[in-house]
């Protein structure tokens, strides 16, 4: 009989306790003051009306922009192999390239014609383009870059199909690419070409002194 009781009694202490813990000051919730968002509004206000604005009068006043903003992809046109690298890995679909091929007469004696691919056209359709950047690091010799501009707007959505003559007008704003540490190792190709360079002059130097012995 003196397990329920217990249980009663320990039932009865946290009953008492809830109501002690409620009947506290912490528990009551405070009133609000009519207008307090107002005047905190208001103070924001006031303090960011002693500042200079921020704001850029877009157009009147160009916007700076960081030297690598994502504007437009242009296309060098002479770089371009078609080699379709960007076509296929565009996740977009937004690249349409054409081609022909032509045959290269051989230069010198002994050598024979070369097939080259010239490029007839090359599209890119802004309004799918989301901007990755994917067809400009997976081209393997530098055909299309980053340019700043981003005014080429237009009302109708057809005319943000650009073809290769309008992809090549933006080469002239492609920014200057970023220095190089010069604490970091020259790359490979500057150094094989270099060793080649040196060694052509070393045998430039000695075919005259060869021609004298004879």
């Amino acid at each position: 009989m003196t397990e329920p009781t217990e249980g009663l009694q320990s039932e009865d202490n946290r009953s008492e306790g809830t109501g002690s813990t409620n009947n506290g000051d912490a528990s009551v919730p405070r009133k609000a003051i009519p207008g307090a968002g107002l005047i905190t509004g208001l103070a924001t206000t006031f303090k960011t009306m002693m500042h200079r604005s921020h704001t850029v009068q877009y157009p009147d006043v160009a916007p700076v922009l960081p030297p690598r903003t994502r504007g437009v992809i242009a296309l060098i046109e002479e770089n371009c192999t078609v080699c379709m690298l960007c076509a296929r890995e565009c996740p977009d679909w937004c690249i349409y390239i054409d081609s022909h091929k032509e045959t290269v007469p051989a230069g010198p004696e002994g050598g024979r014609d070369r097939t080259r691919n010239m490029l007839d056209q090359f599209d890119i359709d802004f309004s799918l383009c989301m901007y990755c950047g994917i067809c400009i690091e997976v081209c393997p010799f530098d055909a299309l870059e980053w340019s700043p501009e981003f005014e080429y707007a237009e009302y109708d959505i057809k005319d943000l199909l650009h073809d290769k003559t309008r992809l090549g007008q933006w080469v002239e704003t492609i920014p200057a690419p970023v220095a190089l540490d010069p604490a970091a190792e020259a790359p490979k190709e500057i150094a094989l070409a270099e060793k080649a360079a040196a060694k052509k002059q070393a045998e430039q130097r000695t075919d005259p002194a060869k021609e004298t012995a004879e």
